[in-house]
């Protein structure tokens, strides 16, 4: 059984490289431009979400989760230099929000609050992305976001201990960004219908 969910954890893992080198590619390309502060956000918090599952024995289901992690950070690193730069007073309400989240777990250094507040943190720490993805609908990649739907989905199911500290902030990842995913299409489509108009 363990065997099986390693192989999981590592499946995720893959996801999550392929996920982002498609991510990567679009920025090169200079089709994607990610917001900095959205991706600085969710790599502190993959950080703590890694150090919290290890805390809970997650096991293999972590693995994605460190990854995802680096990961993010090189994405904030590359943000800051060729993505989205223009910064609006919303951007930095939400970048101070996530940080009062994240200074209030390192307050409580309880694991079950932790979860939460990094939940909590994460989601605000999307909408500055979802605030310029309204704006600009066709410069995020979508499949970016289903492959990581798809990787925390494959990491859930390889926890080795499946409990709301373990589990919780995965499940909202992967929720958060199928919604995102729906808002983007809807955008899109209202402004294909516009441009028709």
């Amino acid at each position: 059984m363990s065997d099986y969910k390693t192989i999981l954890g590592i499946v995720s893992i893959v996801v999550a490289l392929a996920s982002y080198s498609i991510y990567l590619r679009g920025i090169y390309k200079g089709q994607t431009k990610p917001h900095a502060f959205s991706w600085l956000i969710w790599g502190v918090l993959e950080a703590i979400g890694f150090a919290a599952q290890v805390y809970g024995h997650a096991g293999p289901g972590s693995y994605a989760t460190a990854a995802t992690a680096i990961i993010c950070f090189t994405t904030a690193g590359i943000g800051f230099w060729k993505g989205e730069i223009k910064f609006v007073r919303f951007d930095w309400i939400s970048l101070g929000g996530a940080f009062l989240a994240i200074a209030l777990w390192l307050i409580t250094k309880n694991p079950f609050y932790s979860v939460i507040l990094i939940t909590l943190a994460d989601t605000i720490g999307f909408l500055p992305t979802y605030r310029k993805s309204y704006h600009l609908p066709f410069s995020e990649p979508l499949i970016t976001y289903g492959l990581s739907s798809l990787k925390e989905g494959l990491a859930l199911i390889a926890l080795s201990s499946f409990t709301f500290i373990t589990a919780f902030y995965i499940g909202e990842v992967a929720i958060a960004n199928l919604v995102f995913i729906a808002m983007v299409l809807i955008r899109r489509k209202q402004l294909q219908k516009i441009s028709h108009a």
